[in-house]
């Protein structure tokens, strides 16, 4: 990888991974294998009926549309277009299977229940599954990056691994999305993706590589981060959001611990200081910092 990508720019800036998870607690994830564009619903990369299906998807439900493929080596299933619905949030979250015969299948799906976070009748999926962003067209990192954890955890997880499209954050490559919890996972190389999946699927999580938790925003994944940290939570059920206030660049989350206890903490969100590229191909820009204000037990 050249020395001016922007994952090695933010490597080697230390750049902080946690409050950088994409915001998305409904999601509608379609397989559609062959080759992506960059912006998949808007690039031709979907027949235009369907880009048009899933567009209206995200925009009134709303929820997070991606495109899925099989990892390589993963063999392939009659019907051979899967679509994932399903929902995130900050004590787990659940999805919904639907296998379509053909792939305009998907605009028979009535997928407006989601909206009010309902099933649209899909088989429920029962084990965690996961994302890799490997969209190279939006990101040559995401490719570059994404590919070889693709091929690391494939041997292991078989189905329940997927490429996806875009998953947002791609100085951040190779990102590892953990469903139905929503929990993402940042600067993955080989080795410590698998050190990712172990430690999740023992129901606990790497505080080294953790983005945050896609159904709460960008602050309170941090306050979660801090509060974890500071009182050493690594179980992923040690620690639940219940609400928080924001007051300008000041937010205070409220948390429940597994034992009953409350935890509140206050995070700053300000700019960071050195503007840089935060993508390969975007122009300099700054990124939000989250700090740690006060953490209280109660």
């Amino acid at each position: 990888m050249r020395e001016d990508s922007c994952v090695v720019r933010s490597k080697t800036c230390g750049e902080p991974l946690h409050g950088t998870a994409s915001q998305a607690r409904r999601w509608v994830l379609f397989e559609h294998p062959g080759a992506w564009g960059a912006h998949v619903l808007t690039d031709g990369t979907l027949p235009e009926h369907l880009a048009a299906r899933l567009t209206a998807a995200a925009e009134e439900l709303p929820a997070r549309v991606l495109l899925l493929r099989r990892a390589p080596g993963v063999p392939r299933e009659v019907p051979d277009h899967a679509l994932f619905v399903g929902v995130t949030t900050p004590s787990g979250g659940w999805f919904e299977r639907i296998d379509l015969h053909g792939r305009d299948g998907l605009v028979d799906v009535d997928l407006s229940p989601l909206a009010e976070e309902r099933s649209v009748g899909g088989t429920p999926v029962t084990e965690p599954f996961y994302l890799v962003c490997t969209n190279g067209k939006h990101d040559a990192c995401c490719a570059e990056y994404g590919r070889r954890v693709v091929d690391t955890l494939a041997p292991r997880l078989g189905d329940r691994l997927w490429e996806s499209s875009h998953v947002g954050g791609d100085r951040f490559a190779g990102n590892l999305v953990c469903l139905p919890t929503g929990a993402f996972y940042g600067h993955l190389d080989p080795e410590t993706a698998l050190e990712v999946v172990r430690t999740h699927e023992a129901g606990e999580i790497d505080f080294d590589r953790w983005r945050g938790r896609s159904s709460v925003p960008f602050a309170v994944q941090s306050a979660e981060v801090f509060a974890r940290q500071e009182l050493d939570l690594r179980r992923e059920d040690a620690l639940r959001f219940v609400g928080g206030r924001r007051d300008g660049r000041r937010t205070e989350a409220r948390f429940v611990r597994s034992d009953g206890g409350e935890v509140v903490v206050t995070v700053s969100t300000d700019r960071d200081a050195t503007e840089r590229r935060l993508t390969c191909a975007g122009v300099p820009n700054v990124a939000p910092v989250h700090r740690l204000v006060d953490l209280v037990e109660h």
